[in-house]
């Protein structure tokens, strides 16, 4: 009979090949055996596009540049930029572009559901959109979001987001770039089976009657707002023609606390829209949900008990020996990353991705243990910088 410990061993082994592998291998094959396409057709419905921004002076002019420039028709385009309680120049740049069709609400600090609540309430498209203030839009994804709901079966749309790293930028903007790129390859295979989980708060859109006020200010605006899509029945589908950029973090602590902060909210936003872990009412969505957010985010534990178990079961065998060894050698390696993050040497694959790998794995548990205690996060300071994009 095994011991307790190789017990846990070959669970949590288990747990890390089904979230890195087996999902992505289901997904892909239910993808391919149903594949659910969209109907689109060249639409025009009247958009309000919602910028909620709270001291954004660095950026927020770079970002209603390329919204004003979209190829949208202005007649059917509404740029509603909400200020929650600037304190900067952000509201003095916004009023610079009243003329050009840009409308500026301004609320006292309350946090970002609240403004998104109050903005979408003010909002007049028939189709609300969702950009962050230090996202940049090429021309034409409106028009490549609004050609999806010419489909009555969507009732939400999400963006293809790509990070603009700068030559300077530290190895652990790398990492992330790089698992941006897996996981908008995952939402890709999500959408072929109806539905992605939820939608990057970057750019997406959503039709103006499913949009209900978010009663939690403390979780992710982006899950509650999109995956509330899903849970009223409609599809909730990603456009890869409809791009945008925005920059990463600066910095790995900027990173650090940046993740920590939306695992945090996001763990409570599940917490919020747990009906739609129920298989009965939503299918093969219920299995995304579990696996791709509820599995992930539990992931820094199983990595704790994989190594606790390796070391335990280390004087059985040369397999677990060498488990020991395995994960020695890489947590060293995120090490190195982190030392040389600054460096040339720090931009080689096999030291950040380790150290990015280790970096979002640690938030996690962090976000995990202030979940656990109950704490609210509601109120936050932008993390992210301006910078150039393509």
């Amino acid at each position: 009979m095994p011991s307790l410990a190789s017990l846990g061993f070959w669970l949590a082994c288990a747990s890390l090949a089904y979230v890195y592998a087996g999902y992505p291998l289901l997904v892909v094959i239910f993808g391919r055996l149903r594949r659910r396409h969209v109907h689109q057709q060249p639409i025009v419905p009247r958009m309000s596009l919602i910028i909620a921004a709270y001291n954004e002076e660095e950026c927020i002019g770079r970002c209603l540049d390329a919204a004003v420039a979209s190829d949208y028709p202005q007649h059917a385009l509404e740029i509603l930029v909400v200020s929650d309680g600037s304190s900067d120049a952000t509201e003095t740049i916004v009023a610079r572009y009243e003329g050009r069709g840009v409308r500026l609400l301004r609320l006292p600090r309350r946090g970002k559901i609240h403004a998104l609540n109050a903005a979408a309430a003010r909002a007049s498209g028939e189709v609300l959109v969702f950009c962050d203030a230090n996202v940049v839009l090429e021309a034409r994804a409106l028009r490549t979001l609004a050609r999806n709901f010419a489909d009555p079966e969507v009732g939400g749309v999400a963006a293809n987001t790509s990070y603009s790293l700068p030559a300077d930028c530290e190895s652990s903007s790398r990492g992330e770039d790089l698992y941006w790129n897996y996981d908008t390859w995952l939402k890709q295979m999500e959408s072929w089976t109806g539905s992605v989980v939820s939608a990057h708060g970057a750019l997406y859109a959503i039709r103006r009657g499913l949009y209900h006020p978010i009663p939690d200010a403390a979780v992710t605006d982006d899950f509650a707002i999109s995956t509330g899509v899903v849970e009223q029945g409609h599809r909730l589908v990603f456009e890869r023609e409809a791009r945008a950029y925005e920059p990463p973090a600066p910095r790995a602590g900027g990173e650090f606390r940046r993740r920590m902060r939306l695992m945090t909210r996001g763990l409570r936003a599940l917490v919020l829209r747990r009906r739609l872990l129920n298989p009965f009412r939503y299918g093969f969505y219920s299995l995304e949900l579990f696996s791709h957010k509820v599995l992930r985010r539990l992931l820094p534990l199983s990595l704790l008990v994989l190594l606790a178990t390796s070391v335990v079961l280390s004087d059985e065998g040369m397999f677990y020996a060498g488990a020991v060894v395995a994960q020695g050698v890489f947590y060293l390696l995120a090490s190195l990353g982190w030392y040389l993050r600054r460096t040339r040497l720090g931009n080689w694959r096999l030291l950040y991705i380790p150290f990015f790998y280790c970096l979002a794995n640690a938030a996690a548990l962090a976000a995990l243990a202030r979940f656990a205690f109950g704490d609210r996060i509601e109120l936050w300071s932008p993390q992210r910088q301006s910078r150039t994009v393509p």
